[in-house]
C-alpha cells in the first residue's frame, strides 16, 4: 500500500476499544443506588478531611482588604507622582511637554505660561486616569525625573472622567522639608547607586 493510500485510509476501527459504560438507571431506586455509590466515595472524605484541617489551623490567608494590602514592587506603574528639587523645594516639572507628546493615550494635557521672571511654568496639568493605560513613557521620556509611578493603584471612580490634577500629584512641601520625599520610588525614577554602575568611556578605539 503506497503512502497516498495509506493516508485516504479511514478504517481505523482496530485500534478502538470500548468502555464499560453502565447503563443509566431508569428507577428511582436504581437512582438512589447510583447517588449513594458516587457520593460515598473516598475522594468525599479526603475533601472533607482538607477542609477541615484548615480550618483547625485557624491560619487565615485572606488579605482584610483596605486595612490590609499586599506588598507592591517599588517600581510598580500606578498613579502618578510629580516630585520637587530637594535644595529649594521648587517644582520639577518645566513644562517641556515631551509626557504629552509621548503619551499613546492622549489622557495627558499640560498648558504652561511665563511668570513674571519670563520663566515657563506649569498653568494646567491633568491625566485622565480613566483613559491612561500605565505604560510609564510619560516617566521614562521625562528629562527632569519629574513625574515617576507612585506605589497608589486605588483610582476608582464614580464617573468615566477621571482626572488627576497637578496639585494632587505634586508632593506636598512639607514632606520635602522633612525629606519624606521617596527620590527612587516609582517607576521612572533612577535605581539606587546608579553611579557607582556607570562605566567609563575607553579613550582607544
Amino acid at each position: 500500500m503506497s503512502k497516498q493510500e495509506m493516508f485516504k485510509d479511514r478504517n481505523i476501527s482496530e485500534d478502538y476499544f470500548f468502555l464499560d459504560i453502565e447503563d443509566y438507571p431508569t428507577t428511582p431506586w436504581e437512582k438512589f443506588k447510583r447517588v449513594v455509590k458516587r457520593s460515598l466515595k473516598g475522594e468525599l472524605f479526603v475533601g472533607l478531611w482538607v477542609v477541615l484541617r484548615e480550618m483547625i489551623k485557624f491560619d487565615i490567608h485572606t488579605v482584610q482588604y483596605p486595612e490590609e494590602k499586599l506588598p507592591i514592587g517599588p517600581r510598580y506603574r500606578a498613579v502618578h507622582e510629580m516630585k520637587r528639587l530637594w535644595e529649594s523645594g521648587t517644582e520639577r516639572c518645566i513644562g517641556c511637554g515631551l509626557c504629552e507628546k509621548i503619551c499613546i493615550s492622549k489622557c495627558i494635557r499640560i498648558e504652561t505660561r511665563y511668570d513674571e521672571n519670563q520663566r515657563k511654568e506649569v498653568g494646567e496639568y491633568s491625566i485622565n486616569l480613566g483613559r491612561c493605560i500605565y505604560c510609564g513613557y510619560c516617566a521614562e521620556v521625562c528629562p527632569e525625573l519629574a513625574i515617576t509611578h507612585g506605589g497608589e493603584y486605588e483610582n476608582a471612580s464614580e464617573q468615566r472622567e477621571h482626572f488627576i490634577l497637578y496639585e494632587d500629584m505634586l508632593t506636598p512641601i512639607d514632606d520635602v522639608l522633612n525629606k519624606k520625599q521617596r527620590e527612587f520610588q516609582g517607576f521612572g525614577a533612577i535605581t539606587p547607586h546608579e553611579d557607582e554602575r556607570l562605566k567609563k568611556t575607553p579613550l582607544a578605539y
